[in-house]
């Protein structure tokens, strides 16, 4: 039976916030995990004040596939490699992704640990609205629920933007095919179309496409990697990767550009609430899915080292690779160091390792915005929870999916740095969204309720670590990338962040406090 948390009539059924938070503390230290005990998923769910809609058919294998395809190292790590390249270059593509992926580790457990007291869809803003103390409680959820949405929204735009850029450099060493803004972004629109599409009427494909899609990045990485070793003449040394230096950015404090240069590692480290966002779906969520979050983040850490070495002592003309007419330095890569045909092929492989990223990615952000607005916190929220009787999925929130990417992407008709801007806003929504509720775990103390998988006396500190981490890039990142600043190359990932905020305070301010998640009997506070 679901309770309905809300006097607003686009609310339904949102969680009280009053019951217990369930899950049962587990003794042990270290990362531990223990039988679920009887209770059910369905059960679980209506303890947390949910009714069974989705359709449950999703294994522990399918729910961590979902968060390794979105974290995409053959996305996430090749899209944005031109910004390594020209901000800090080979010194910082390799040592800042084995950086950035151990602090991603820590967010991710720390975020594992809450996923599995509370396996919902709903994900990060139901977890902060159980943790917070209860007179804001309601407050926590509503703006970590605004930054989830658009994170989630910028890393759709951020990883068919992306495929669209490589298809482009495909298209152009194929067929000669001009590769100019308008013609990308028509790209980019048609991808974000086939994705809605492919959410909206191929359900099952979608599921067997992201089991294949692991197989795809593993053997992908593994295939490009090998040729890059065994087929060029010449290598860089291994000084060259581990230690050679490179600014183009126009800043002249090295620091400044090695912390932002962060940004191209931590990007693709992105999309593993995914786990979190689908554990409705998921048998066995409370333990299925905070090991998918987890397992998603170290198979990608790894995969991803191999894959950067693999392109970075491959490098054969760091120039003229960095200036390619392809504007895809990778693709670039591929070609110099395999020759024309091979390159090709494997470009290919990477292209369709984009597209099974993005199509990943609009399911999992059709699940937040599902859950949002089934609680009544959007515009429109009738519309976008509405389920398809036939699929039992969330087709109006695919399509805003689709829509608000586009949106987000359209800027690089004007500015060169747009999918910077881009990816920047998508780490900061996420970022933010993942630690708001690690940071109120620790504020709760001993109080926390813990599921069946736990940090056990690990949780304090690396929930510590987790939040002084997100506070570093979330400055970090809102920061100018290329001097000097102009309108052709600022970074508006600030801009985009405060026009979300603003809106979300506002509504807040003026309607959300007296209504959102909560029960009819509470009066406004």
């Amino acid at each position: 039976m679901t309770s309905d948390a809300s006097t607003n009539p686009d609310a339904q059924g949102a969680p009280d916030g009053l019951g217990p938070a369930g899950g049962g503390a587990v003794s042990g230290s270290g990362v531990a995990a223990a039988a679920g005990g009887a209770t059910s998923d369905e059960e679980r769910l209506a303890q947390l004040g949910y009714t069974q809609v989705l359709a449950r058919r999703m294994s522990g294998f399918a729910n961590y596939a979902v968060s390794f395809t979105i974290i995409s190292v053959l996305s996430g790590c090749l899209t944005m490699y031109a910004f390594g390249m020209n901000t800090g270059g080979p010194a910082l593509i390799t040592w800042g992704w084995v950086g950035v992926g151990l602090m991603t580790l820590l967010v991710g457990l720390s975020m594992a640990e809450i996923c599995s007291a509370y396996p919902t869809s709903a994900g990060l803003y139901f977890w902060a609205h159980r943790l917070a103390p209860e007179r804001s409680a309601a407050a926590w959820a509503w703006f970590t629920g605004w930054f989830n949405v658009l994170g989630q929204v910028a890393v759709t735009a951020g990883i068919d933007f992306g495929a669209a850029s490589f298809l482009g450099a495909y298209l152009n060493l194929q067929w000669d095919f001009e590769v100019t803004p308008g013609r990308t972004i028509l790209l980019f629109a048609a991808i974000l179309v086939l994705h809605g599409l492919l959410n909206t009427f191929g359900v099952r494909i979608v599921a067997i496409l992201n089991g294949v899609s692991v197989w795809w990045h593993v053997l992908g990485v593994a295939v490009i990697v090998g040729a890059l070793t065994f087929t060029p003449d010449h290598h860089r040394s291994t000084s060259f990767v581990f230690t050679h230096y490179v600014n183009n950015t126009g800043w002249g404090s090295g620091f400044y550009v090695v912390l932002i240069g962060l940004l191209m590692a931590q990007y693709t480290f992105t999309g593993y609430d995914a786990s979190a966002h689908m554990t409705e779906e998921t048998h066995d969520a409370s333990t299925a899915g905070p090991r998918g979050i987890v397992r998603a983040i170290w198979t990608s850490w790894i995969a991803g080292f191999v894959l950067l070495l693999g392109f970075t002592y491959a490098i054969q003309s760091y120039d003229d690779e960095l200036g390619s007419a392809t504007g895809a330095p990778p693709a670039q890569i591929l070609l110099d160091a395999l020759g024309a045909t091979t390159g090709k092929l494997l470009l290919l492989v990477v292209i369709g390792a984009q597209l099974f990223c993005g199509m990943a990615s609009v399911t999992a952000n059709s699940r937040m915005i599902y859950a949002f607005s089934r609680d009544g916190a959007l515009p429109f929220s009738r519309v976008w929870h509405t389920v398809s009787p036939r699929t039992r999925t969330p087709v109006a929130a695919v399509w805003l999916a689709t829509a608000g990417a586009l949106a987000l992407g359209l800027p690089y008709l004007i500015n060169v740095t747009a999918y910077a801007a881009v990816t920047s806003i998508a780490v900061i929504g996420l970022y933010i969204a993942y630690v708001i509720p690690t940071l109120l775990r620790l504020l709760r103390g001993e109080s926390f309720e813990r599921g069946p998988w736990h940090l056990g006396r690990w949780s304090r500190p690396i929930g510590v670590a987790a939040v002084a981490w997100v506070a570093l890039i979330t400055v970090l990142f809102m920061l100018p990338q290329l001097s000097p600043v102009t309108w052709e190359n600022f970074n508006y990932a600030p801009v985009a962040v405060l026009v979300v905020l603003g809106f979300a305070a506002v509504w807040w301010t003026v309607s959300a406090r007296h209504w959102f998640l909560r029960p009819p009997s509470t009066p406004p506070r």
